[in-house]
């Protein structure tokens, strides 16, 4: 018997079953509707799933919660056996004491105006050399995007003494060591140890921290968008750059916001680069302030290693808690621009 013969239950009799059904004592209604197999296995599947994600929001949890818990604990009770994560006597001189003697506020504005500048760079370069690699065949393309994605394998430190001696005496041109050679002034090159620019320039330059991979997000971004947009800019008189600036720009901006904030997260949190290019004491970011506060110093024997280590967590959370604000407000747009990316295809 094929499809079209099959008999087929009317309406009236769909109504009848329903009916009896109704009329059927809520007991035995009860144990038809729960009391089956079917039932049995989403019930036994929800719980397995809900233990799970219990399970693993408490590893992955639990060290924030401690280290907030701790970071509101006086002296006393790190010496108290009692206390586990509640603690007895709350206070908030250990944040009082970060923010006011490590100079935390000073530290942040600094560490956020280079964070800025280097992620709206980054952003930037990244975004061309991506639009570049994706849409334009050249001779030597692919080799050049082997050495972007080398890059991201390379570790830094086997670069840090090349770039520390770089920035030391900077002359990208040869022209200050020429007029030094001369006689012409004392000065080998520009000194910008301590400073914002080698940060800015690896950023421009599209060599910082992580501008492989941004680079290669970009590129597989721009992959996906289709050339006839481009073509049809082309045809009405329209040039590359104008192309870029006013197509290919407003389209991803969901990208870009992604790459913004990954780059301005990791330079926020950099402690590579910072130990590199700022030698001196007296510079202030927010990696240098890790460090117990004078007037927390003197503590007793028995609380020293816990209270040093709750205090040095404490500004560690003082440090992550703008790009917690952060991510609240762009996690959508991280969502959308990893997917655009195709990275997980």
């Amino acid at each position: 018997m094929n499809r079209a013969e099959a008999p087929k239950i009317k309406k009236e009799s769909k109504n009848k079953i329903r009916v009896e059904f109704d009329r059927t004592p809520l007991v035995q209604r009860l144990k038809a509707k729960f009391l089956n197999l079917y039932t049995l296995k989403k019930v036994l599947l929800y719980l397995f799933r809900l233990m799970l994600l219990i399970g693993v929001s408490y590893i992955i949890l639990f060290p924030f919660f401690s280290k907030i818990s701790s970071s509101f604990m006086s002296e006393s009770d790190f010496v108290d056996v009692t206390v586990r994560l509640i603690p007895k006597t709350p206070t908030l001189t250990t944040y009082k004491a970060i923010i006011t003697e490590n100079s935390y506020f000073k530290a942040f504005a600094n560490t956020f105006v280079l964070s800025l500048v280097c992620g709206l760079l980054q952003t930037f370069i990244c975004c061309l050399i991506g639009y570049g690699f994706a849409k334009f065949k050249f001779k030597g393309s692919n080799v050049l995007f082997m050495l972007v994605i080398f890059t991201m394998v390379v570790p830094h430190t086997t670069l840090q003494l090349s770039m520390f001696m770089h920035f030391k005496d900077f002359d990208v041109l040869g022209i200050m060591g020429l007029l030094n050679k001369i006689g012409l002034t004392a000065k080998p090159g520009f000194q910008l140890l301590n400073t914002n620019w080698p940060l800015w320039i690896l950023s421009a330059t599209g060599l910082a921290y992580k501008n492989g991979l941004f680079i290669f997000l970009m590129r597989q971004f721009f992959r996906g968008i289709p050339d006839e947009l481009e073509e049809s800019a082309y045809l009405d008189g329209a040039g590359v750059f104008r192309t870029f600036f006013s197509i290919i720009i407003p389209i991803s901006v969901t990208m870009m916001i992604t790459v913004f904030m990954f780059s301005f997260c990791w330079q926020w949190t950099d402690t590579f680069y910072t130990n590199a290019f700022y030698t001196r004491q007296g510079t202030l970011l927010l990696s240098k302030i890790v460090q117990v506060p004078q007037s927390l110093s003197d503590m007793s024997a028995a609380s020293k290693t816990l209270y040093t280590a709750a205090v040095n967590n404490t500004c560690g959370l003082l440090i992550i808690l703008p790009l917690i604000v952060l991510y609240l407000f762009g996690q959508k747009y991280i969502v959308q621009g990893i997917e655009r990316s195709g990275i997980t295809g």
